[in-house]
């Protein structure tokens, strides 16, 4: 009868230990840092000037906060950034390693445009509040640098309302 007891003890701990094993979080943590750069580039498009007002570039890493990364403020003629030529936003910082899963750019009010040689105001909904948000996965492996390049097709993102110009981005993380 003894016997049959610690068979069923011992038998009892290993299910134990074996559910308990099977009911883990994925261990596969990555620790250590990375690097991240942040460019900036755009298509042709019909117009002379597309002006955006970039405040600030900031990245949400997976299961935590938002971190607003050191940018080069300043108004960007998007039509300047073309044919291979594109600007940094930020330059080579660390970030902890791990996913990005989003990207945002927060504008300021200087935002215009010239088309037929005339410049207009050119309006962001949200641009200067909550900013153009960019969803996706990006990986930061520790001891990399990783190299962002958001492709902002100027073209596509300029849409005329009536009299009133509106940037309703599109942009390509490459």
């Amino acid at each position: 009868m003894k016997t049959k007891s610690r068979v069923f003890g011992i038998a009892g701990i290993a299910l134990a230990i074996g559910l308990f094993n099977s009911c883990k979080k994925d261990s596969t943590i990555v620790q250590g840092f990375g690097n991240i750069e942040v460019k900036l580039t755009d298509a042709p498009a019909n117009y002379q000037h597309v002006n955006v007002d970039i405040q600030q570039v900031s990245v949400h890493m997976s299961g935590g906060s938002w971190i607003d990364l050191p940018t080069h403020t300043g108004v960007y003629d998007l039509l300047v950034l073309q044919n291979g030529i594109d600007t940094a936003l930020v330059n080579t910082t660390q970030l902890p390693a791990g996913k990005i899963t989003q990207m945002r750019l927060i504008l300021g009010t200087n935002n215009t445009i010239m088309a037929d040689s005339v410049m207009y105001n050119l309006t962001v909904p949200s641009g200067s509040e909550t900013g153009i948000k960019l969803v996706g996965n990006i990986n930061v492996v520790p001891n990399q640098t990783l190299v962002v390049t958001l492709d902002f097709n100027a073209n596509a993102s300029v849409v005329l309302s009536g009299t009133t110009y509106q940037l309703k981005p599109v942009i390509q993380t490459l």
